[in-house]
């Protein structure tokens, strides 16, 4: 006869793994899910042509160009500048290195206000960087340059995180054995190297480009936040919002919503693709 005790056992782990489940779906469903699905059947109660029409006004296309092209370029020098400092925070050792590394993580930690602040103060025409741009007639504060500074700010941890562990895990002996058979330093890099660290850099560069998107406190200070001058998106949405424009502000965010779920798939895209030049 069997015993009950050892009958029951197999649904024992069952319930275990249920509880977690549970609570991981219902947290990502009232965080997540249900607010964009809040704004998303907001957005379909406009009906498609008074949405297209709220979407492309001019002033609307305008906070498009300067949020997505600022946030875009941003991404890419960060790319390149944080993918030099991910190489010299693994590869080399130096005073002052934990320093170096924990000031990386900066934008995470300061709120985004005092980063916009500090950036607007910093780069005014009296300020530390700002007072050697202002004699040639540069101007980076409360102009489209300041979004720039700002987006370029708060994206480099972005890539640098991104690409750190993959830096780690690269086993040194392959770069040898290049070496070994002739290969000089810049082949190396171009031919073993770069192919291997290219998904992380992208990914890095699109959470870096998503995240710059998003970007408000920020830059709300170190911009003027003119209409067809600097104005992002994020900011726009905040004035319709000032205005009563409820309809103005939600269509807007719908379309920041649509790029960002975009971005999320190019980022999935990119972390599937990095697996298979990740060192095991």
């Amino acid at each position: 006869m069997a015993n009950p005790q050892l009958s029951l056992s197999p649904s024992q782990p069952l319930k275990k793994v249920s509880i977690p489940w549970v609570i991981t779906i219902s947290y990502l469903v009232v965080l997540l899910v249900l607010p964009a699905a809040a704004l998303f059947a907001k957005s379909l109660t406009l009906g498609f042509a008074e949405f297209w029409r709220v979407a492309t006004l001019p002033i609307s296309l305008s906070a498009y160009q300067v949020t997505f092209f600022t946030s875009l370029i941003a991404g890419l020098i960060d790319g390149v500048f944080g993918t030099i400092i991910a190489w010299v925070l693994v590869r080399y050792r130096f005073p002052g290195k934990k320093i170096v590394d924990a000031c990386v993580d900066l934008p995470f930690a300061l709120p985004t206000s005092v980063a916009g602040l500090v950036l607007a103060t910093v780069y005014s025409d009296n300020g530390w960087l700002g007072q050697f741009f202002a004699p040639f007639g540069i101007k980076i504060s409360f102009t489209i340059l300041g979004v720039f500074v700002a987006m370029l700010f708060i994206a480099l941890p972005f890539i640098v995180r991104t690409l750190q562990p993959v830096l780690q895990e690269m086993e040194k002996e392959v770069e040898e054995a290049a070496l070994s058979l002739g290969a000089s330093s810049w082949q190396i890099f171009w031919r073993v190297i770069f192919p291997t660290i290219l998904p992380a850099i992208l990914t890095g560069v699109a959470l870096g480009f998503a995240r710059a998107i998003g970007e408000y406190g920020s830059v709300v200070i170190i911009s003027s936040n003119i209409p067809f001058k600097d104005l992002i998106a994020p900011v726009l949405i905040f004035q319709r919002l000032e205005e009563y424009d409820y309809t103005g502000a939600t269509v807007i965010g719908m379309v920041l919503l649509l790029v960002s779920l975009v971005m999320l798939v190019v980022i999935n895209f990119l972390q599937q693709w990095g697996q298979k030049y990740r060192v095991k």
